[in-house]
């Protein structure tokens, strides 16, 4: 072991290994703080961001073939060129809008999603997500209502609700005057995701057909592969895009959501810049510690460069024990933020039970626990800038002691 390693561990252990110096506490304690939250962070909002893919994916599958806001009239030669492809589990055609729902008097605005509930297998697996009622007992005059809408609104299973379209405000131009469409709810869903639950209602194909006068039209065409792999989405989504015709495109559901998954990317990125300066203010403390100790040990650096030390290994001493305070400092963080998060259910738990704050966290992250996604580009980005920033925070210390000229440190009492 070379001799300025042996006296820089020598310096953060006086005691031995066993007693390690208050100076290398205080310090570990601090770096492992700014590690614990930053991990803590970085992963929430990872797992944030995986809930909201996983959602996004849920509700409208993982590629959308659109004409613009064009409505198609070509289904089948469209589905003909999908269906080709192997990596296509299900392709369901759709058509969608918003609508004026009353119930008992009680308007509402939701979304309207019609899809074709004749294809064998499903984009959005509503059988699954259904909390009452059932699938087949869907027909042209019901509807499913999502979770959150149906409380707003009091309406159950077997209720009956009236719909307005736009159609009747154009119609309303020429005199004529259309009646509301009258429907039952055949079933209650829920998928998780408080977007999608708050306002959405799913009818058939054929009822959004007859409420926006689309005939035998479509919006688009829902696509779900076999794999849940990115790359095989964008691989397939450029390789339709030579293969459709005309102004219909293919898109992934990143493309449908960029800019929101955009906000989530910068809003994680500006925790992990806000939350570095704790790092920052634990490398400070390292280095007004050290300093203070190249003051109090002038004589013991003065003896060094009078028996032949070299200036850059005086300076390495305490570059080293930056270093060493960094890595003890990131592992113990790891460690930290690893176990909180393992327990974050009870703590989140006991958190929001004495804040009475629930509500608000499903109300603003749409979510009632609290998501975690690990990545191990976070890890390596948080433990390298750590260490870096240790090691560098020896850098003043270090100049200082190498600096010195023997025979003035010498001299110094």
């Amino acid at each position: 072991m070379p001799w300025f390693l042996q006296l820089a561990l020598r310096q953060l252990f006086p005691g031995g290994k066993q007693r390690p110096s208050f100076f290398l506490l205080i310090a570990v304690a601090g770096v492992t703080l700014g590690v614990t939250i930053l991990i803590i962070v970085q992963s929430v909002m990872g797992g944030f961001g995986a809930m909201h893919r996983e959602k996004m994916v849920l509700t409208s599958g993982h590629i959308d073939i659109r004409a613009g806001g064009a409505v198609l009239h070509n289904e089948d030669r469209l589905l003909e060129i999908v269906r080709r492809h192997p990596e296509v589990q299900a392709s369901v055609p759709y058509a969608q809008g918003l609508v004026m729902l009353m119930f008992h008097g009680r308007p509402a605005f939701p979304a309207i999603l019609g899809i074709d509930f004749s294809q064998d297998e499903q984009v959005v697996p509503l059988e699954n997500l259904l909390l009452r009622g059932r699938i087949e007992n869907m027909d042209d005059d019901s509807v499913l209502l999502s979770i959150g809408l149906a409380r707003s609104l009091g309406a159950g299973i077997g209720s009956t609700v009236e719909l307005y379209t736009p159609v009747m405000l154009e119609r309303l131009k020429g005199d004529e005057v259309l009646l509301p469409r009258e429907v039952r709810v055949a079933g209650i869903y829920e998928t998780g995701w408080s977007t999608f639950d708050s306002g959405t209602i799913v009818g058939t194909l054929r009822l959004m057909q007859d409420l926006y006068e689309l005939e035998d039209g479509i919006h688009g065409i829902s696509l779900r592969l076999t794999r849940d792999d990115d790359s095989v989405v964008f691989a397939l989504t450029e390789e339709l895009n030579t293969e459709l015709p005309g102004r219909v495109r293919a898109s992934t559901w990143m493309d449908l959501n960029r800019d929101f998954l955009w906000v989530i990317q910068l809003e994680k990125n500006l925790m992990l810049f806000i939350l570095f300066f704790i790092v920052l203010v634990a490398a400070f403390a390292i280095t007004a510690a050290q300093v203070v100790m190249v003051n109090r040990k002038t004589r013991e650096i003065g003896l060094l460069g009078a028996m032949g030390a070299r200036p850059s290994h005086i300076a390495l001493i305490y570059c080293l024990q930056g270093f060493l305070i960094g890595v003890l400092g990131t592992a113990a963080g790891i460690a930290v933020a690893v176990t909180a998060l393992h327990f974050r259910g009870p703590i989140i738990e006991t958190l929001t039970r004495l804040t009475q704050s629930k509500a608000t966290l499903v109300q603003f992250y749409e979510f009632s626990q609290l998501p975690v996604s690990y990545s191990l580009n976070d890890f390596i980005v948080i433990s390298v800038a750590t260490l870096v920033t240790s090691t560098i925070a020896g850098v003043i210390p270090a100049m200082l002691a190498a600096w010195m000229k023997p025979v003035d440190a010498l001299r110094t009492e």
